[in-house]
């Protein structure tokens, strides 16, 4: 999710900087990088304020919400009952929604 018009770090355009959520799916190579690295890239980006990592092998979500003095607050679910309140976008998103056409057998 953008806010206002899309702004980009070079003449590239390949790297937005005005980006308010981000949302990734983990997979097993990248999920400590995705938790790391990436996501300590992420909150330099001052219009940065949510953060969603989305389990592909188990109902999983990690959402993370930029505070008003700077810090995170994580909050963590596999309920497919529940829902997450979007801070960045006046929505929300149930569970059973984003894992709708998942079939966890064929992971296991």
């Amino acid at each position: 999710m953008l806010c206002d018009e899309p702004r980009f770090s070079d003449e590239q355009q390949d790297t937005l900087i005005n980006l308010a959520l981000i949302i990734e799916v983990l997979s097993d190579s990248t999920k400590d990088y995705d938790r790391g690295g990436k996501f300590e890239q992420y909150r330099t980006i001052n219009s940065f304020i949510e953060y969603l990592l989305v389990a592909q092998d188990r109902p999983h979500v990690e959402h993370h919400t930029r505070q008003s003095d700077g810090s995170w607050l994580v909050q963590e679910t596999n309920n497919l009952a529940d829902t997450i309140q979007m801070k960045s976008a006046p929505c929300s998103l149930s569970l059973s929604n984003i894992y709708s056409k998942v079939d966890f057998s064929a992971s296991a």
